[in-house]
């Protein structure tokens, strides 16, 4: 059994692929099935650690991006394209794996295309409530659809359509109260606020919580992770405007949270808050209330989208960037924090809005399909 995982170059595309990843060895070491094999089609690995820890071979596709700006780039890319179907079916031909999982992004377009041509089963999974082109035009043909918000079914046919909820991985799945204070070096009885802008971060919200910091840093600890390229400017920043305030030890800047960091964050943290990517579902799955910037220009408005599709529930509140200050957030906070049976309510539904089996019930599909084609 040949099962072949292809998704974009991003955290938000990547992490769920383990997710399903990891759950697919268990339904193979359960089963006794014998000769899985499972590979990534990708224009980079993105975590080699994370791909050999799950027994998974990484392929490499070269992918072109449809930019929603202009760019002299989107010229390259389109060179890109054709390049990257003939390699994806040239590797898909050698290989003839018994089923394709995409998980959208354009890194995954060429993987998808040779499997159309080559009459691959195909199974996709969209995480947003707008799907992207690429899932779209993949749920055209896809044989089982999974998707992450109920409002993404609108963009699919019915009868292939199924809400799973999003993937997450068995290592982060459960917040580490016990001991977070003692790992992240936290003081007792201080509220803790994470603010976590994803792998790259987030420039505008490190911004804004910089400029909120003054405000902040007495009576709150703050979990920063900035995001790898701009820790060394968001915490020379946060050197400046702390100067010699009595507290500045509450500001804990990251450029990563690894797993057991993030473990430990989700554990020590009253408030949580994020981009309306991926993320928000890590979030639910902690139970944490947070606090959701969707960015302005995302394909389809699909981060505001999420980030309101979330709000209904209950779990958090919004704040769009054209609203995002130090002053608003300041307040958003400690309005939050002085408000125990919201923030209680707030991780009720959180928790209602999560679904723990959204890997496992993918990957059932996968491991089902990949053994009949294998026939």
């Amino acid at each position: 059994m040949k099962i072949v995982l292809t998704g974009g170059g991003t955290g938000g595309h990547f992490y769920p692929i383990i997710a399903i990843a990891e759950e697919i060895n268990r339904i193979v070491d359960k089963e006794h099935i014998v000769n899985a094999e499972l590979y990534f089609f990708s224009e980079t690995e993105f975590d080699k650690t994370m791909l050999y820890e799950n027994g998974i071979r990484y392929e490499w596709v070269p992918a072109g991006k449809w930019r929603l700006y202009p760019s002299i780039r989107t010229i390259v890319d389109m060179i890109k394209v054709p390049y990257g179907i003939l390699v994806a079916l040239f590797k898909m031909y050698r290989l003839y794996p018994d089923i394709v999982f995409g998980k959208g992004g354009y890194s995954s377009f060429p993987t998808l295309f040779a499997a159309r041509l080559l009459r691959i089963p195909v199974i996709i999974h969209e995480s947003d409530t707008v799907p992207g082109k690429v899932s779209k035009w993949a749920g055209k043909f896809a044989e089982r659809i999974a998707i992450s918000y109920p409002d993404a079914l609108q963009y699919f046919p019915k009868e292939r359509t199924a809400w799973t909820g999003q993937p997450v991985r068995a290592t982060i799945l459960k917040a580490s109260k016990e001991g977070a204070r003692e790992y992240l070096r936290l003081e007792e009885g201080i509220p803790v606020v994470a603010l976590i802008g994803g792998s790259q971060g987030a420039m505008i919200m490190n911004n804004v919580l910089l400029d909120a910091l003054p405000t902040l840093i007495d009576t709150h600890e703050i979990i920063h992770q900035t995001g790898t390229k701009l820790f060394k400017e968001t915490s020379e920043t946060a050197t400046i405007v702390l100067g010699d305030t009595a507290n500045k030890q509450h500001y804990k800047p990251f450029p990563f949270l690894n797993d057991l960091a993030t473990k430990m964050t989700a554990g020590a943290a009253d408030i949580i808050i994020s981009r309306a990517g991926s993320f928000i579902f890590e979030i639910a799955s902690w139970g944490v209330p947070s606090i959701i910037v969707p960015i302005t220009n995302s394909n389809g408005n699909h981060q505001k989208k999420n980030a309101y599709a979330y709000a209904r529930n209950g779990a958090c509140e919004v704040i769009e960037e054209s609203n995002l200050t130090a002053s608003v957030l300041a307040t958003s906070i400690s309005d939050l924090l002085t408000n125990p049976e919201k923030l209680s309510a707030m991780r009720r539904a959180a928790n209602e809005f999560f679904k723990p089996n959204a890997g496992h019930m993918i990957a059932e599909q996968i491991v089902r399909i990949a053994l009949s084609h294998e026939k």
